[in-house]
């Protein structure tokens, strides 16, 4: 996957891409996520290559961008901050691990901050239920989280 920035790939490999998928309008949600997957995120660029290629109108390839959670129209940041909020982590607190880490980053779910520094993402399971609330950054875990302890915490990715 690309590094974090704002440079949007270059249109070779968007259309090779766009190519493995036999260039069908059927596979836009597929050939967004390989894109995606490879680029880091959907710029409006990619989306007007992918729109003049696959001769789709820009509008219904910005609306399934911008629909799915599962795509980024922003580049993401440096630190991907997930918190988990299912159920047994919602239950435990994770709204009050949520809005204590929009209070530190300034963003909401789903935003990356002005220095390209935080994204947060909410989730629905990291899969470590009994030690809820859960946050994982850049891969590594951070177990019964706690508002306060979220000050701290971001201090090291800083």
């Amino acid at each position: 996957m690309k590094e974090v920035g704002t440079e949007a790939m270059d249109n070779e490999r968007i259309d090779q891409i766009i190519d493995k998928h036999q260039s069908e309008a059927a596979s836009l949600i597929q050939l967004l996520l390989d894109i995606q997957h490879e680029n880091g995120w959907l710029s409006r660029e990619i989306l007007e290559r992918v729109s003049e290629k696959l001769q789709v109108p820009f509008a219904r390839v910005q609306q399934t961008a911008t629909f799915y959670k599962a795509f980024r129209i922003v580049p993401k940041g440096e630190h991907v901050i997930h918190v988990c909020n299912g159920t047994a982590c919602h239950a435990r607190g994770a709204q009050k691990v949520v809005d204590a880490m929009q209070d530190q980053t300034g963003i909401k779910p789903g935003e990356t901050d002005l220095d390209s520094k935080f994204s947060l993402v909410t989730c629905n399971c990291l899969g470590r239920c009994a030690l809820g609330p859960v946050v994982e950054i850049d891969g590594k875990t951070h177990d019964k989280m706690s508002p306060e302890k979220t000050k701290d915490m971001l201090k090291k990715y800083e």
